[in-house]
């Protein structure tokens, strides 16, 4: 029984398009001031503080890879993109049950490991659209501004997003099968997202911190490292779809279990 996928793919269409539509504009706004920050780029880099270039991951903002992975990206990508998919993630299962679907849903013959299953396997689509619709903006836009980008290096940042997006959608589930309501697990998926990219970024001003960052999934995806130093860190994609996997398979236990 596959009805539960197709509805929710369907389903996330829109917002797909719509979030696509909203990173696309904003990435081409900051392409049009790279020529700008190209020849400030030292400037700018002494004016930020050292914690906040370790945040970001600004390096070689000169180049365009260097502006991509140290500004693009952590903006658009890591913070806005990580965040629309813990909400996602905290709206798969709270939602119905706060609605009163889920009891008419469990009523048909499917388990409840299914419902999550075919739920999260939703994701694809958002998944797709954005991952393309971005690299497909990035890749036409560096043009426009006399730039050329390897289109391996941005597939690569691209692919390696998807184990971090699924941590994040996994965050959100686990929530949303924990609470009541549907806005408690959005907002508190929404928190616990930010709140990790924030230690994340405390755990780069020094060694004493640097252990802070080993929980969180931002430590485990550096759009910089691949775009600039051309290092694909695919153990860090296997922790997360290790991580990713471990949430799915708590969320089943804790939903399989749960009075609803």
């Amino acid at each position: 029984m596959t009805a539960i996928l197709r509805i929710e793919s369907r389903n996330r269409v829109r917002s797909s398009v719509i979030l696509t539509g909203v990173f696309v504009i904003t990435s081409l706004f900051f392409l049009a001031v790279f020529p700008a920050m190209r020849d400030g780029a030292e400037a700018i880099e002494e004016a930020f503080p050292e914690y906040m270039i370790g945040l970001f991951g600004f390096e070689e903002l000169h180049t365009i890879e260097g502006f991509l992975g140290g500004y693009v990206y952590p903006f658009i990508w890591v913070i806005f993109g990580g965040i629309y998919f813990a909400y996602a993630g905290a709206g798969m299962i709270a939602s119905d049950i706060e609605h009163r679907r889920m009891d008419l849903l469990l009523s048909n013959p499917v388990s409840r490991e299914s419902v999550i299953i075919q739920s999260v396997a939703s994701l694809w689509v958002p998944l797709v659209v954005l991952n393309l619709g971005m690299a497909i903006t990035l890749f036409g836009g560096v043009q426009l501004v006399d730039e050329t980008l390897d289109p391996v290096l941005l597939s690569m940042v691209h692919l390696l997003s998807v184990p971090y997006f699924l941590v994040c959608a996994g965050i959100g589930l686990v929530l949303s099968v924990s609470v009541k309501r549907v806005g408690t697990a959005q907002v508190g998926a929404i928190g616990l997202v930010f709140m990790s990219w924030l230690i994340e970024g405390l755990s780069e001003m020094g060694e004493t911190y640097e252990w802070l960052g080993t929980a969180t999934p931002h430590r485990y995806y550096d759009s910089t490292e691949i775009l600039v130093h051309e290092e694909y860190a695919l153990g860090d994609a296997v922790i997360l779809m290790v991580t990713f996997l471990v949430l799915v398979t708590a969320a089943v236990a804790i939903f399989v279990r749960r009075d609803i």
